[in-house]
């Protein structure tokens, strides 16, 4: 997770960050950071390791770090054989690629660089058999004229290319990729559209309007009984923004507060607790919600093991950075 010390709307990249005339919104500073704590307290009881990105002043969006890369393989593997991709971020948020580089490296990582436009684990994760790839097009992010009142609006696109793939296909070689295109600017990444969830994450919370027909089509194929559908009301609220923890055997949700007991039931059924965070100033100000809070590097059983890398981790962990807080 990153320290939410400088959170703030700086660059207004997403439609979240900007009202209706195009100014960008204002964070309300210690109500955001009382929503970080709460959630990542609410991690560390369910049995999560939380490791915390130090601030930088000039780099607001380190709060999201899901965009920071994606780790492969996953669960299972010996972390020698695990690379971390690094994306390849929005212009405003580039400076971001330097300081995951040394934060991943710290942790015992090797690292690589993916060449096209694509933003992390936000667009690319495993749902069951697959892994998904979201995409949609890339805009160079501007005001354009329209008719209407105001007679403007905010040009925003999305955040990975779908040319990515090839680099993809390589890294995950022997995996079926599923590619999906997204076509809500206001859901720009596809872990804001679709989550999986259980024992093999072989369920699919999925926004299909967020989805172009023909892939929403490829999704419903694929995945058949096993998508669960959102309502409207869900969605806006960023339902698929979700977050699944282990804990003792169970399976836990971790879902923004507001969703309704319609979901929570059909999440229920499935085997699977719902946790409600209010995380409401991340989404509302800056266009995130809980899985864009979190970058996901598999269990702790299977992290490197050097003292180095170790040392690293205890500097970073949440307890010490905020125990007194605690």
């Amino acid at each position: 997770m990153g320290d939410p010390q400088y959170f703030s709307v700086k660059g207004g990249a997403n439609p979240h960050t900007r009202n209706i005339l195009g100014l960008k919104k204002r964070v309300d500073p210690d109500r955001a950071r009382r929503q970080w704590h709460t959630m990542a307290r609410t991690l560390l009881a369910h049995g999560a390791e939380v490791l915390v990105v130090e601030p930088h002043e000039l780099l607001p969006g380190l709060v999201y770090p899901a965009n920071a890369g994606f780790l492969y393989p996953r669960e299972g593997i010996p972390a020698a054989w695990k690379v971390f991709h690094l994306a390849n971020l929005l212009p405003s948020r580039a400076p971001e690629r330097d300081v995951y580089r040394s934060f991943i490296r710290s942790l015992g990582f090797v690292t690589n660089e993916i060449e096209a436009r694509f933003e992390g684990e936000a667009d690319f994760f495993p749902a069951g058999a697959y892994m998904l790839f979201t995409h949609g097009p890339i805009e160079r992010q501007r005001f354009v004229l329209t008719i209407g009142l105001p007679p403007w609006k905010r040009l925003y696109g999305f955040r990975s290319d779908d040319r990515a793939i090839g680099e993809l296909g390589r890294i995950a070689a022997g995996a079926q990729i599923l590619s999906l295109e997204l076509c809500l600017e206001a859901h720009y990444h596809g872990d804001t559209v679709l989550c999986s969830f259980g024992p093999r994450r072989e369920f699919v919370l999925a926004h299909m309007d967020g989805l172009t027909r023909q892939s929403g089509e490829e999704l419903r194929n694929a995945f058949a009984s096993n998508l669960v559908e959102l309502q409207a009301a869900d969605a806006a609220l960023y339902a698929a923004n979700s977050f699944q923890v282990e804990y003792q055997g169970k399976y836990y949700l971790f879902m923004p507060l507001g969703v309704g007991e319609t979901l929570c039931q059909q999440i229920r059924e499935r085997g699977v607790e719902p946790v409600l965070i209010d995380v409401s100033e991340f989404l509302a100000k800056g266009g995130g919600s809980i899985k864009c809070m979190i970058l996901d590097l598999g269990p702790s059983a299977d992290q490197p093991k050097g003292a180095e890398a170790a040392s690293f981790r205890a500097q970073r962990s949440y307890g010490q950075l905020f125990e007194m807080e605690s």
